[in-house]
Parts: structure tokens; C-alpha cells; sequence
């Protein structure tokens, strides 16, 4: 830290004027002990001499004077050391009172930026370090704020689409504009696909914001993957053979056990399967193949349809992030499948990751063998 010229030329008064008034207590002190001495009729008889002198040159060795002076120059030395250094620790604490008074006007972009030695430098660096921290803090919570527009905006837009349909379709039937049965039952059926689009849109959100919340209740257990994705497996052979599309598992080694949500864990792999059928356009395979590998479980579920855009791999976890260019429908998409997958694998302490090519697309998910899960997470 460099000194102003002002503080320069303070520092070097308060020295000038410290040395002249130790030098005038340094006289006062020798005038009044050279009084005491002299005055004092034992002394003056031998005593206390004055000096020793030895040798054919008679070298003055030994001086009361010498000794003294000498000592209150040694103490005239710390006292002038001492109070220029405790003035330059006060001009140091100036500039980093200065330095905070100019972030706390609002430039949380800036940081104190001298160093110094010893506990000055502790406070810089704590000084700094909480802006940092006020600075993310204040981040974060712009970022909830916008994901929290963000997710009304979406779900408004989500909501009113299939809602204006049941409205327009329901506004016919009830004004009577038909002609005939046929067309009430078209109506009534349009309104009831636009109905269950909203409850499943609904029942997503939900399954959402219930994983999302902080200390979400994860109900761990152990469990056989192998049993698990057979089930799964079973439960998609039907849409599997109606699409043309072969869908198979392989876990090894079987069985393979580990501690899990099972709830939560089949709504993983069970996204993942639908997603591939929903967006796998001339798909001819599905497979979930489950690996251990050392204290790790690895679940690919791949597919040969059509390949994800190179664009849209980063954002597939985003809530509401859909790869098509438009929101449309046709899929029965709501956005928010693979965000539920990102973060019920985040509360297994996973992780999820996505590879797409013109040979395959797969996403894997890394589980641990074994979960620490906090009791007051536990249902």
C-alpha cells in the first residue's frame, strides 16, 4: 500500500517532532541526574567517577554520561520506531475503511486491492471474501427470482394452450353449434385428450417441485436394479411391439443390489423410456444396459432414433426445455421430464449425462452403490 503525500509528509512531522521531544526530555533527564550527582557530597568523593581511564593513550573507558546516553538512545530509537509504526497502521486502516465505504456505495464490483502484513491482511482478505459471498448470495437470488417468472410464464403458457381447447370445444357443445352426435363426440373426446395434457403437465409439476425442494424425504432402501428395470421393461413391451420397436435390458452382474429411492428411481428410468419413444423418431431398439463398476452403478438407455442437435445437449436437463423449434404438442412433451430426472439423480448423489449420434443416442446415469442419506431426509 503506498502512502499519499499528505500521510508522507504527516508521517515525517509526527517523526521530527517525536526526536525533538525526546531530546529535550533526554537533556532534562541528564541535567537533573548530573544535579543529583553533584549535589550529593558521598557521591562526589569517589563514589561514582566519571571515568576509568587506562593504557599509556589513558582511553576513557567507563562513563556514567556515556552510559546513559547511550541507553536513552536505544529507548529514543523504539519510541520513534514504535509511534511511526502504530501512525502507519492507522493511515493503512484509513485506506480500508475508505475502501469499504466506496463498495458500500453500491461498487460491489470492486475489491480492496493492496496487501498488507499481519492482521491488516486478514482483514482484506475477509473484507473481500464478503463481498464475494454478498455478491453470489445476491446472484443466486436474482437467478431464483428469474427462474421463478420463468416458471410461471412457462406454465401459464403450458396451461392455457390445452385449456383454451376444453374451453372452445365444451363452448360449442354448450351454445349447441353441432350437427349431429358424431360431432358432440368429437368434441367431448378433443376436450378429454386437452384435459389429461393438463393433469399430466400438472402431475409433472408437482413431481418437480417435490424433488426440487430443499431436504426433499428420500426413502433409501435396498433394492435389486436387475428386478427393477425388468419390471420397466415389461410394463413399456406393449407400446414397444405397436411402435415396432424392440426393447431389451441387460444388468450385470444379477443381481445387482443397491441402496435407492425405488419410487423415485423407476420414475427415472421410466422418463428415460418414454422420452425415447416420444423423441426417437425411427427408433428400431431400446436398451437399458446396468453395469457395476467398482463402488458405482452405470445405466445406459440408448436408442438408434433420430440424433439430438449438438445445440440442445446442454439444455436437455432445463425445466421446460423441449429440442424442437416449436412448443408444439404432438409429443405430449412437458418439458420437465429430464429436468425430474436431473434432480432425483442429484438427491442420489448421481449424476446424468447425454451422447447423441447419427448411430445412437444414450443417456447414462452414475449412481452410487451405497447412499449417506441424513436421517431427517428419511421418510
Amino acid at each position: 500500500m503506498k502512502l499519499t503525500g499528505r500521510e508522507k509528509s504527516s508521517l515525517i512531522l509526527e517523526g521530527v517532532v517525536t526526536v525533538i521531544l525526546l531530546l529535550l526530555l533526554n537533556m532534562a533527564i541528564i541535567v537533573i541526574i548530573q544535579d543529583a550527582i553533584q549535589s550529593n557530597p558521598g557521591v562526589t568523593n569517589g563514589m561514582i567517577k566519571q571515568s576509568l581511564k587506562i593504557g599509556p593513550l589513558q582511553a576513557q573507558i567507563w562513563s556514567y554520561q556515556r552510559i546513559l546516553i547511550a541507553f536513552l538512545v536505544i529507548i529514543d530509537v523504539w519510541v520513534v520506531w514504535w509511534r511511526l509504526r502504530r501512525r502507519y497502521h492507522l493511515y493503512q486502516m484509513d485506506h480500508i475503511i475508505a475502501e469499504l465505504h466506496y463498495i458500500a456505495q453500491g461498487h460491489l464490483d470492486h475489491r480492496i486491492p493492496f496487501r498488507l502484513k499481519g492482521n491488516q491482511q486478514h482483514v482484506i482478505t475477509s473484507v473481500n471474501a464478503l463481498v464475494d459471498s454478498a455478491v453470489r448470495s445476491m446472484d443466486d437470488e436474482r437467478k431464483i427470482e428469474k427462474s421463478k417468472d420463468e416458471l410461471i410464464t412457462n406454465v401459464s403458457h403450458d396451461l392455457r394452450t390445452p385449456l383454451t381447447s376444453i374451453i372452445g370445444y365444451l363452448g360449442l357443445i354448450e351454445d349447441k353449434q353441432y350437427r349431429s352426435e358424431e360431432d358432440i363426440l368429437k368434441y367431448t373426446h378433443t376436450a378429454y385428450e386437452k384435459a389429461k395434457q393438463m393433469k399430466t403437465l400438472v402431475d409433472d409439476l408437482f413431481e418437480y417441485t417435490k424433488v426440487q425442494q430443499h431436504g426433499a424425504p428420500v426413502n433409501i432402501m435396498k433394492i435389486d436394479l436387475n428386478q427393477l428395470i425388468e419390471q420397466l421393461t415389461v410394463s413399456f413391451e406393449l407400446e414397444a411391439q405397436h411402435r415396432g420397436i424392440e426393447i431389451t435390458s441387460s444388468v450385470i452382474p444379477n443381481p445387482l443390489m443397491i441402496e435407492a429411492d425405488p419410487e423415485k428411481l423407476g420414475r427415472v428410468f421410466n422418463n428415460l423410456v418414454s422420452n425415447a419413444f416420444k423423441y426417437g423418431n425411427g427408433a428400431s431398439y431400446i436398451r437399458i444396459d446396468a453395469r457395476q463398476e467398482n463402488d458405482m452403478v452405470v445405466v445406459k438407455v440408448a436408442n438408434d432414433g433420430t440424433p439430438i442437435p449438438e445445440k440442445a445437449l446442454d439444455h436437455l436437463f432445463e425445466r421446460f426445455y423441449r429440442a424442437e423449434a416449436s412448443r408444439s404438442r404432438a409429443t405430449g412433451g412437458t418439458g420437465l421430464g429430464l429436468a425430474i430426472v436431473k434432480s432425483i439423480v442429484d438427491l442420489h448423489h448421481g449424476s446424468v449425462k447425454v451422447t447423441s449420434n447419427e448411430d445412437e443416442t444414450a443417456f447414462i446415469v452414475t449412481l452410487p452403490l451405497k447412499q449417506e442419506i441424513k436421517e431427517n431426509n428419511q421418510k
